[in-house]
């Protein structure tokens, strides 16, 4: 092909593949990961995720009831940096198994990364505060000091 209609022709091909891959890329990591519209739903109105991670012989620990943040399609909890969760991440095994709702609730797997987050901290201490309204006055200050003292670390887990 040669001439404007090569090129007119190489256009459309180059803007159809950059749309497409804009569009691959803004999809939401729900999506991409596969939970369900059921699953999505219910994290978006849980007010506890139950977590195990998984131990060296492939065994998962019992689940922990606890606070969590769901945003931009993953699921993100503050924690001790001594935690079983945050050694398994640091030892290199990093899946987990988390529950929505109740320890027998809906299932997903996913995968944890220890992260540097500043404005999704901020979000999530904003959502605690109303989400968790009752026992935030207890845990409010250690959240917030603990973030920026590094007794706490911020956890991402994104669906498999």
């Amino acid at each position: 092909m040669t001439g404007k209609r090569g090129s007119v022709i190489m256009r459309t091909f180059l803007r159809t593949t950059l749309l497409l891959l804009l569009l691959c890329c803004a999809l939401p990591a729900a999506s991409r990961a596969g939970l369900s519209p059921e699953l999505v739903k219910a994290l978006e109105s849980s007010k506890y995720v139950y977590i195990s991670s998984q131990r060296k012989d492939g065994s998962w620990s019992r689940p922990a009831e606890i606070w969590f943040l769901y945003h931009q399609g993953a699921v993100y909890v503050g924690t001790r940096p001594d935690s079983w969760r945050v050694k398994r991440i640091r030892w290199g095994r990093p899946r987990a198994k988390i529950a929505v709702g109740k320890p027998d609730g809906p299932t997903f797997y996913a995968k944890g990364a220890i992260v540097n987050e500043p404005s999704t901290v901020e979000k999530m201490l904003e959502v605690y505060a109303t989400k968790y309204r009752d026992g935030w006055s207890r845990y409010e200050e250690s959240f917030r000091h603990g973030f920026r003292d590094g007794k706490r670390v911020l956890i991402r887990y994104s669906p498999e």
